[in-house]
């Protein structure tokens, strides 16, 4: 547990490359350089919970990325243990919680290749539990204004139980069709009009579902398109 880090995430990259075996959670109070997909600022006052566990060669390196999965389906039902399992806790892909529609919390996935070979994933997790930014452009939450108050301490106690149950579903790549079905239950915006933004182009249409790797499949005009990563905005 830090007091104050630039970012749990760097933190526990910097300890796998030192030789830590794993299977370590990397918490702090705040961060002074958190962030998120592509680089993004996430901002990291004290009242919320930064966390981000350190897992060495999880699973074949093909389905790594689909650790976020595990990982979305593991946060959701720790705060949905925290609203009440309020049905308007959702999961948006690919590594947001929604609250009715705001951002309450986010994941960062990211992995290196170790010198000593093999490679490690870490999975970072933001959750607002009393703060949350107020001049971002989509609308955000925290745990406070959702009728679930807990502490962060809390939080990652509830998170920190699930993760290895959804890690043993997940079974390193074997169980993710199991871990889709969870994800799928919880998911924001199935079936209705989306838009993602990746970095080559736009598209628009109807979320279809996520296919057996994790892929967005979108129905638009000309077929169904399956997107690698990208931002979505559910609705029109």
């Amino acid at each position: 547990m830090f007091e104050t880090i630039g970012s749990t995430n760097d933190a526990a990259l910097a300890a796998a490359r030192a030789g830590d075996p794993g299977r370590c959670w990397f918490v702090a109070h705040a961060q002074t350089a958190g962030r998120g997909r592509h680089g993004r600022v996430w901002i990291s006052p004290p009242g919320n919970l930064y966390a981000s566990l350190l897992l060495l060669d999880a699973a074949p390196i093909g389905v790594v990325p689909q650790l976020g999965f595990v990982a979305g389906v593991a946060l959701a039902h720790a705060l949905g243990a925290l609203v009440a399992e309020d049905a308007r806790l959702k999961l948006k892909w690919p590594n947001d919680i929604l609250f009715d529609g705001a951002k309450l919390a986010g994941i960062l996935l990211e992995a290196t290749s170790l010198p000593t070979g093999g490679f490690a994933s870490v999975i970072g997790i933001g959750v607002n539990c009393s703060s949350y930014p107020r001049d971002l452009s989509r609308p955000a939450t925290a745990l406070a204004e959702t009728g679930g108050c807990a502490t962060p301490w809390e939080v990652f106690l509830r998170l920190s139980g699930e993760i290895p149950y959804w890690l043993g579903v997940f079974s390193a790549g074997r169980g993710f069709s199991a871990i889709r079905r969870e994800w799928l239950a919880l998911a924001s915006g199935l079936g209705e009009p989306i838009k993602v933004a990746t970095p080559a182009q736009r598209f628009e249409g109807r979320f279809e579902t996520i296919d057996a790797t994790g892929r967005l499949l979108l129905q638009d005009e000309g077929g169904v398109v399956a997107i690698d990563a990208g931002d979505v905005i559910v609705g029109h």
